[in-house]
């Protein structure tokens, strides 16, 4: 396979076969795997990396790697910002749409302070960023970065912002303006940071490139509603040495609305689709500006424009967005879309089966049973918690999937709660035996006692009903 072919092959037409042909086929299980071509399937799929084939790496195997590299690199190119030890990475993406392959590196969220803000104010909304934290599903969701603008073009007061921020924080930032020369300053405290800069212009481009290349930065490109200049702007930088790039189409509201949403769907689709690797960057978008656009309006309204230009946008492909708002109405609803968009769209949402225990219980305790559907477990196990509830909760193996469905699909069986009950050893914990199962498992119950000997109490079909049963249906064993 010539490399012309290798960059026209998309992700979906790569197979096994075409990446085993490149490799060393050794069979030598150095990588972990039985065979290469069990290697080779995996690659493709994206869960294993080339380094992990030790041969590969041979200098007499150079121009293998890099073929195969160059075969497997993701359409839109994976930026890191920030220091190695706290950085984080945007961009990598190798389709356009999230049920053709995973979306890789979650949109980043940075909230803005300026260089005219009082140190009091600054400060307040760098604390709010890091302290912004959300339980999901079993994860924790979070901002993850700082942009300092400046809003007085003054480099000395720019400098000093950046020190402070960069003094009360770890998350890597992104330093806002179109004067080098207030960048410079800013970069002269956060020369180890490595900080993406915002933004180069077909006016300054030059002295931006300049900078980036001195600092080893990121770079953001500007070019609002106009694809070609951006485009333009992207080629011009590559090729005077600035390898990582962040592409701002603009980010516009009311009329401008479709355009911004055209623009971002059409780099995005010319990276993944037809292999244009000058706009095959990580994307930003400002939802910020709808503070400016409703200057006069009230705050409400900013913050509501700001919000759905925000959810626009994490559909709309953006790799990182900068806000203002730091209400949690604007911000939840985001970063909660976020994650339910970067899910893995070939794997349940699953956590581990086993045995549970919620608040201190005894031998005389009720025990229930939910399945290992991630969504399920933790509204069970919320609802049981919030209510003060001593229980064990026995989590069963239903390969990630809802009661309901699990037992349709038979991926919930009679012999799966049997050997749950088993494996966690409850004969031994409680001296009772009876078990509460989900209402919407009813149809086993009979199963379940006959596979298990244990005495089945059909339990309410909504967990938020739990607190309920127990008062009504719960005696003492």
């Amino acid at each position: 396979m010539s490399e012309r072919e290798i960059k026209k092959t998309s992700i979906r037409e790569i197979s096994p076969i075409d990446v085993y042909m490149l490799l060393p086929k050794t069979n030598c299980k150095e990588c972990g795997e039985e065979a290469c071509m069990a290697f080779a399937a995996k690659l493709v799929n994206r869960e294993v990396t080339l380094e992990q084939c030790l041969p590969l790496l041979k200098k007499e195997h150079e121009k293998v790697y890099k073929q195969l590299w160059e075969m497997l690199k993701p359409p839109i190119r994976e930026v890191t910002i920030g220091p190695k030890e706290h950085s984080i990475k945007v961009g990598g993406k190798y389709v356009m749409y999230r049920h053709e392959f995973t979306y890789t590196n979650p949109t980043a969220v940075a909230i803005d302070v300026t260089d005219e803000m009082s140190d009091e104010e600054l400060l307040d909304r760098v604390n709010k960023t890091q302290q912004f934290n959300y339980e999901y599903i079993g994860t924790t969701l979070k901002l993850n970065m700082i942009a300092v603008r400046s809003t007085s073009n003054d480099p000395e007061k720019f400098k000093v912002a950046v020190k402070k921020v960069l003094e009360n924080t770890t998350l890597p930032l992104i330093l806002c303006s179109f004067d080098s020369k207030v960048l410079k300053a800013g970069l002269m405290v956060a020369s180890k940071a490595r900080p993406l800069l915002y933004a180069a212009t077909k006016e300054n481009w030059k002295d931006m490139a300049e900078l980036a290349l001195m600092y080893n930065c990121p770079l953001a490109v500007f070019a609002p509603n106009n694809l070609k200049l951006l485009r333009s702007l992207s080629k011009t930088l590559t090729e005077y040495g600035v390898k990582d790039l962040v592409l701002d189409p603009g980010t516009l509201s009311g009329e401008g609305l479709g355009d911004m949403i055209s623009n971002f769907t059409m780099i995005r689709r010319a990276a993944t689709k037809k292999g244009d690797e000058l706009l095959g960057f990580p994307l930003i978008g400002t939802p910020i500006t709808a503070w400016i656009e409703n200057a006069d309006a009230p705050v409400e309204v900013a913050e509501w424009n700001e919000a759905y230009l925000a959810a626009i946008l994490i559909n709309r492909y953006a790799d990182i967005l900068i806000l203002h708002s730091t209400e949690g109405w604007v911000l939840l609803p985001n970063v909660i879309l976020r994650e339910n968009i970067y899910t893995d769209p070939r794997k349940p949402v699953a956590v581990e089966p086993g045995l549970r225990t919620l608040g201190t219980p005894g031998e005389s305790s009720p025990v229930m049973f939910t399945t290992n559907f991630a969504l399920t477990f933790y509204t069970v196990a919320s609802d049981i918690e919030s209510a003060g509830i001593d229980s064990y909760l026995l989590v069963v193996d239903s390969e990630g999937i809802a009661v309901d469905c699990a037992v349709a699909g038979r991926k919930l069986t009679a012999d799966k709660v049997a050997e749950a009950i088993k494996e966690a050893k409850m004969e031994e914990k409680v001296k009772h035996r009876k078990l509460i199962i989900p209402g919407k498992a009813a149809r086993l119950s009979g199963e379940i006692e006959e596979a298990s000997g244990w005495e089945i109490m059909v339990g309410p079909r909504d967990s938020s009903d739990i607190p309920k049963f127990l008062q009504e249906k719960w005696g003492k064993p």
